[in-house]
Parts: structure tokens; C-alpha cells; sequence
């Protein structure tokens, strides 16, 4: 990142100095790194101390100034070592906001914000991709979304970078819109409107609204880059005072593909047509999901300036993120979708759709989904129902709700189904249940941690 003076951090963020040296010294002294891991603390460092759900990062402050660090931001009073300064401010993660707001406004490149209910860091990963072969980008790591992840993103920032694309997520009203005055984008992109997040917002039309905040602090002269497939994005037809760039697979609006053609589990082939014209390419990720996401991508080049030959470059030569629908060929003859990041029900079902393209018997290992609320049961029975619609053979259910979608996968008919509190019973017999050949889905909420599972599916003999 760029120097910072303690001196600049104070005046942006309001907070009051606290030191042992002469107060001119230490203002004057220059922050190139901001962190809330005290594992990384150097003499250059601001760390920020946030109190979690776990932990509180205040215990760490006093550590910090042991290893001299320049300063810490902090909401308690702890008496800094000589060297060192404690920064106080009422509230952490609000003064992380303004001072990444600061940050942002020192570049004058174009800031691309992406989010959805679904597939908003693939999307993300996918735009930076496409991008990449025409600009220095910097784009949000894994899933660094929240009002800390966002912040810390914007600090990477560097001179060379001629484009930011950053992940907004969120799951309350106010959060994108508090993110997005940090980001101000030129250009917003919304993936998709689902289910995730309904435990809070009430309803389809609540979540919209909430994504709709990443309009808030966009310029009239930006762009939206919208989903024509997602019912709920489609009504903002007319609606944005900025301008409007559709992509879809059904609707065949701006950017659109058709000819989709599922090469096994591992990659989908399609025709890509733009108002420059057209192209067939791979996407090196199964489904018509993961083409969707590549459509989003072509949408934003195609604003950025980038020729067709750049955008199919970018798409075929992308890498999925880590745990997101990872296929993992074993040394035991069986084949693992891995996409245990994260779930809800769109996600569920689009992963099924894969799997029921694949060899040989098919299997889902299947957790609880996060955040629905008191649609939970209904859309876990749903998921039940649709693995035996996609002619799942065996199911494994894992966690709560795992009664509903037994339910629903029975009904459906599927014979062989298997539920388990945890996944640590599910490993005392279920995986003695599989075999070469399997092709096996492995998905749940993060909470579940089912990548836990995959490690011992890669130990089964």
C-alpha cells in the first residue's frame, strides 16, 4: 500500500492520540501495512483491534506493541509502549470504513463492485480473469467481502493498478450500502437475486432492495451490469439512472450464449455473441451457472475496452477458487465434486445438475443451508426432491433439517438415503458405503466445514 502518516489516520478517522514520545515524532511516522493479525505486525503496521464473535483483538494490542508497531486503532484504552501510539475511536470497524473511503479516493481508475446471492466470488474471480489480459488488476481475494474484508482490499492498492474489482457481500439491509460508499464503483455488477440471506430480509423483493444498494454511490454515467435470466434483476429494466448491460443464457439481450454442451464434469462449451460479435469458447468450469458467470465477465470487458480474442483468453485460462466445485480425479477411482465453500438452495441445485452428468453411480453428501429462516425446512425438502429428480442413486443428508430433505428425496424416489447428525458419524459408516467409480457431490453451508469430509473421501480405500 501506499505510506500513510499516523498524523493523516488521525485527521480522517477522528480518533485521540495516545503516546509515551513526543507527539510530533510519532505523528509523523509513516503506516505502509494495516492488518488485524498480530502474527504480521511490523514497525510499519496499523493494526486494528475488532472485537468478534470469537475473539477479541483487543488482547492482542498490547502484544502488538511489544513487537513495536507504529500504532494501534482500538475502541479500549491500552497503554502504548514507547515507539508506539494507541489510536481510539468509538468504533473500530466504522473508522476502517472512513479510512479505506480516504484510501480509494487516491486513484483514479475504474472500480468494477460485484455481488449477488450466488456465485459472486467465481463471478468476481471470472471478471479478473477477463480483465487481466488487457490491465493490472487487483481483485478481492477469496471472499474478503464484509466491512473488514473490503477495507483490507482497498490497502492493497498500488500505483501500477489500473483496475480494481472489488466483492461486496452482505446479509442485513445497510451493509452494501455502506460498502459501496467506500468503493463509490463506476461500474456495479449484480450475479443474481436467491434465497440467501431471506433468514434477514424477509422476502425476494428484500434482498433486491438490499442489492440494489450498490447503486447508492454509483455515478449516472456508470453501468450496470445485470442478469436478464433472474426474475428479480429483470425489473430494474428502466429503472437504473445508469446504463443497463444485460447478459443471459434464456434472454437474449446484450451478451448471451447458446449452444451449451456439458464436456463431462469438468467443463461446459458455448457459443458467446456480443454486439462486437461472436465466439465459442470453454469455460473450465461445469454447468450453466459457471456460463452465466463467464457471460457477467464478457458484459464488464466489453465496457472496459477488451476485444474478443482478450475475453475468450480470459475466460478459458481462469482458475477456480479452492472448495468451488473443485472435480478431484482420486488415486481410489472416485470422482469429488468438491463445492463445500458454501450453499443455498440455488447453489444446491445447480451442483446437482453436475452431478447428475456424471459417470457411474452418483452420490451427494449433502449439509445444512444457512440463513433461511423459517423456509428452511420447505427448501431443505425441496433439495431432497431434486436430487431424486436429477437421479441421485444414494444420499447422504448431514445435519439439521436432514429429516426434511429425506423426506423429499424419498418421496422423490431415491431408495438409498442416509442421514447423520454430524459429519464425524457420517465417516463411522458412511464411508465405508462408497465405492470406485462413485461420482460424489460434496456440498453444505461453511458452517459445516465439509471439506473435512472431501480429506477422508481422498483416504477411502
Amino acid at each position: 500500500m501506499k505510506k500513510m502518516t499516523i498524523r493523516e489516520i488521525i485527521q480522517v478517522t477522528d480518533a485521540q492520540i495516545i503516546a509515551v514520545d513526543g507527539l510530533d515524532k510519532v505523528l509523523d511516522k509513516t503506516i505502509s501495512h494495516i492488518t488485524q493479525d498480530s502474527r504480521e505486525v511490523t514497525e510499519n503496521s496499523l493494526f486494528f483491534a475488532i472485537q468478534g464473535e470469537r475473539l477479541d483483538g483487543h488482547q492482542f494490542v498490547e502484544q502488538c506493541f511489544e513487537k513495536g508497531v507504529a500504532a494501534c486503532l482500538s475502541s479500549k484504552v491500552i497503554a502504548p509502549k514507547k515507539g508506539s501510539a494507541l489510536l481510539l475511536v468509538p468504533d473500530v470497524k466504522k473508522a476502517l470504513l472512513k479510512l479505506a473511503a480516504h484510501y480509494r479516493n487516491q486513484f483514479d481508475i475504474p472500480f468494477i463492485g460485484i455481488t449477488g446471492s450466488v456465485g459472486k466470488t467465481t463471478t468476481k474471480d471470472m471478471v479478473a480473469s477477463v480483465l487481466g489480459r488487457k490491465y493490472d488488476v487487483l481483485w478481492t481475494q477469496g471472499n474478503y467481502n464484509n466491512d473488514i474484508g473490503v477495507p483490507l482490499t482497498i490497502f492493497r492498492l498500488e500505483d501500477h493498478h489500473q483496475v480494481a474489482v472489488i466483492e461486496m457481500g452482505m446479509n442485513h439491509f445497510g451493509e452494501i450500502h455502506a460498502l459501496t460508499e467506500v468503493v463509490r464503483p463506476n461500474l456495479g455488477l449484480i450475479s443474481n437475486v436467491g434465497v440467501a440471506h431471506i433468514e434477514y430480509l424477509g422476502s425476494r423483493e428484500g434482498i433486491l432492495k438490499a442489492k440494489c444498494e450498490m447503486f447508492d454511490f454509483m455515478p449516472e454515467d456508470g453501468v450496470a451490469v445485470l442478469n436478464a435470466d433472474n426474475d428479480m434483476l429483470i425489473t430494474l429494466d428502466g429503472k437504473l439512472p445508469q446504463k443497463l448491460r444485460w447478459f443471459g443464457v434464456e434472454n437474449k439481450k446484450d451478451v448471451y450464449a447458446d449452444k451449451l454442451e456439458l464436456l463431462g464434469m469438468e467443463k461446459t462449451k458455448c457459443s458467446v455473441h456480443t454486439p462486437l460479435g461472436s465466439f465459442d469458447v470453454v469455460v473450465p468450469m461445469p454447468g450453466e451457472h459457471m456460463v452465466l458467470n463467464a457471460l457477467s465477465a464478457v458484459a464488464v470487458g466489453l465496457e472496459m475496452g477488451l476485444s474478443l480474442a482478450e475475453m475468450k483468453a480470459g475466460i478459458e485460462s481462469f482458475v477456480p477458487t479452492k472448495n468451488r466445485m473443485n472435480v478431484m480425479k482420486l488415486d481410489n477411482g472416485i470422482t469429488v465434486l468438491n463445492d463445500v465453500y458454501n450453499a443455498n438452495p440455488v447453489s444446491m441445485k445447480a451442483s446437482l445438475n453436475i452431478l447428475a452428468n456424471g459417470e457411474g453411480r452418483k452420490v451427494a453428501i449433502l449439509g445444512f443451508m444457512g440463513e433461511l429462516g423459517e423456509y428452511a425446512p420447505q427448501m431443505h425438502q425441496e433439495i431432497g426432491a431434486y436430487a431424486a429428480e436429477k437421479g441421485i442413486n444414494l444420499l447422504f443428508c448431514i445435519g439439521r433439517f436432514s429429516d426434511q430433505m429425506e423426506q423429499g428425496a424419498k418421496g422423490g424416489g431415491i431408495k438409498e438415503v442416509h442421514c447423520y447428525d454430524s459429519q464425524e458419524d457420517f465417516w463411522k459408516d458412511g464411508l465405508a458405503m462408497l465405492k470406485t467409480g462413485d461420482a460424489i457431490l460434496v456440498k453444505a453451508s461453511r458452517s459445516m466445514a465439509l471439506e473435512k469430509t472431501v480429506e477422508k473421501i481422498q483416504g477411502v480405500n
